[in-house]
C-alpha cells in the first residue's frame, strides 16, 4: 500500500483557520475552556492553548490491527479537549470535566510503568502509596510523561490544564482513550517545544497504552486520531506503518446550497467498560498470537514474529484444522473480519440489525471491541435525522433495560467526519 503523498501540517501550525471551518469545537466551547484554563493558572485567556483531540469510527478492519493487518478509520467531530497553558516550572496540574479531583505531579519525577499485566499475576508500578491513591483518570497524564521520556526526551516546563471529553461518549467505543493520551502528548510537546511528527506520536500513544497501563491492543486508535485529514478515510497497513487517505465522495449540488453527501449514525446499546479493566482483550490478543504461532510452527516459519499477518492465507488454509477451537475463531476473525458480526453481544446485534433497517443507512457494523456498546453507520444525509429518530424507537422497545440508561439525547448522535489531532 503506498504511503499518503501529502505533507503534514505542524502539529502546532496553522491548524486553527479550521476552526470556524468545522462544527467541533463551537467556538463557544473553545471559548469556555480558554476561560478555565486562564482562572485555574490566573494567566490571561490569550495564552491558553486548547488540544482538539477527536475520536474515531473504523468501519472496516477492527480488531486486526494487533496483527498487523490492514484497517480504515476515520475521525469525527466529537472528542477530547484539553486547554493548558505551560506552568512555569516542573508541576502539572490538571482538572477534569468528567472526573472529580485534581492530579498534581512533576515532570521531573521518572513514571515507571504502573500497570496490574491484566490476565496474568505480575504487577508493576513505582510502589508508592501517593501513587496508588491519586486519581486514577490522571493514569494517561503519567503515561504520556513516561513515553516521553522513556525515548530520552528531557521535559522542563509542566501544565496546568483542563480536560474534557464530548458528554457521553466516555467508554462507549469511540477509542476516548487514545484520544485522551494524544492530547497529553501534544500538550507536553507544545510546552516543551518538542517537534515530534504524527508518526513519532503514534509510538508515543502506543508507548502510553501497552507499556504504561498494560493495554496489548495495537496502533489503530492513535494512527487515525493522528494521521486523519478531515473527511478522509485513513486507510494503514499496520504491519508496515504505510498509509493512504481516501478523500470523500463529490458534494451534491441543491440549488445554491452543498450539501455533504453522508452523515455518521452513532448508536449506543447502554453497555460501557473500559478495556484497561477487562482482561479479555488483552487474553484475546494472546490467543491471536498463540494462533499464529502454531500456524507458523506448522508451516516451517516457527521463528518469524508470531502475527497472524505474518501467516499466508493458503498456510491458514491448510493448516487451520490443527487450531482448537478458540484459537480456530481467534484466526478466522483476521482472515475473514465477518466473525465480527456473529460474536457479538445480544444488545448489540439488535442494535446493529435496528440501524441496518433505518431509513437512508448504507451501511453498519459494530464499534468498541466489542466490550462496550457502540454500533457506527454511514447514512444518506437528506435522511440523517429521520433514521435516528427510528433507530432511538426501535432500540427503546427491543433493548428497553438498556435503553433506559442512555442519556435520550445522546442516545443516538448524528456527526460529521473529522480532522486529526491538533493545538489551537
Amino acid at each position: 500500500m503506498p504511503s499518503s503523498s501529502e505533507p503534514f501540517d505542524s502539529q502546532f501550525g496553522d491548524h486553527s483557520k479550521k476552526m470556524d471551518e468545522l462544527s467541533w469545537p463551537s467556538k463557544t466551547q473553545f471559548d469556555e475552556i480558554r476561560k478555565m484554563v486562564a482562572e485555574m493558572a490566573g494567566r490571561g485567556t490569550e495564552d491558553v492553548k486548547v488540544v482538539v483531540s477527536p475520536y474515531r469510527i473504523c468501519p472496516l478492519g477492527a480488531h486486526i490491527d494487533h496483527q498487523g493487518g490492514t484497517v480504515s478509520a476515520m475521525t469525527i467531530n466529537r472528542g477530547i479537549l484539553l486547554g493548558f497553558v505551560p506552568s512555569g516550572d516542573s508541576q502539572v496540574l490538571l482538572h477534569s470535566g468528567q472526573f472529580k479531583g485534581e492530579v498534581r505531579f512533576s515532570v521531573d519525577e521518572f513514571q515507571h510503568p504502573r500497570h496490574t499485566v491484566i490476565g496474568s499475576n505480575q504487577v508493576n508500578g513505582s510502589g508508592s502509596s501517593k501513587v496508588d491513591e491519586e486519581c486514577s483518570w490522571g493514569n494517561y497524564a503519567r503515561g504520556a510523561l513516561y513515553a516521553l521520556q522513556s525515548r530520552g526526551n528531557h521535559l522542563t516546563q509542566g501544565i496546568i490544564g483542563f480536560i474534557c471529553g464530548s458528554e457521553d461518549l466516555d467508554s462507549s467505543g469511540l477509542s476516548s482513550s487514545a484520544a485522551v493520551g494524544v492530547a497529553y502528548l501534544l500538550a507536553f510537546e507544545s510546552a516543551n517545544n518538542l517537534p515530534l511528527s504524527p508518526t513519532e506520536n503514534i509510538e508515543y500513544d502506543r508507548l502510553v497504552e501497552n507499556e504504561y497501563l498494560g493495554l496489548r491492543n495495537g496502533i489503530l486508535d492513535q494512527s487515525a486520531i493522528l494521521l486523519s485529514r478531515y473527511g478522509c478515510l485513513t486507510c494503514m497497513n499496520c504491519k508496515t506503518k504505510e498509509y493512504k487517505l481516501v478523500h470523500p465522495p463529490k458534494f451534491q449540488s441543491h440549488g445554491n446550497q452543498m450539501e455533504k453527501a453522508y452523515k455518521i449514525l452513532l448508536a449506543f446499546s447502554g453497555l460501557k467498560q473500559a478495556l484497561t479493566t477487562n482482561p479479555g482483550y488483552n487474553n484475546r490478543v494472546a490467543e491471536c498470537q498463540e494462533a499464529a504461532r502454531l500456524l507458523l510452527h506448522a508451516s516451517g516459519n516457527g521463528g518469524v514474529e508470531p502475527l497472524l499477518s505474518n501467516v499466508e492465507l493458503t498456510v491458514y488454509e491448510k493448516h487451520k484444522s490443527k487450531l482448537e477451537p478458540t484459537l480456530a475463531r481467534r484466526a478466522e476473525h483476521y482472515f475473514s473480519e465477518n466473525m465480527r458480526v456473529k460474536k457479538g453481544c445480544g444488545p448489540l446485534i439488535e442494535l446493529y440489525e435496528i440501524l441496518l433497517r433505518a431509513p437512508g443507512v448504507y451501511g453498519a457494523r459494530f464499534s468498541g471491541a466489542g466490550f462496550r456498546g457502540c454500533c457506527i453507520a454511514f447514512v444518506d444525509a437528506s435522511r440523517a435525522t429521520k433514521a435516528a429518530s427510528f433507530v432511538k424507537e426501535e432500540y427503546q422497545k427491543r433493548q428497553p433495560d438498556q435503553a433506559s440508561k442512555l442519556n435520550p439525547e445522546s442516545a443516538v448522535l448524528i456527526c460529521d467526519a473529522g480532522d486529526c489531532a491538533r493545538v489551537i
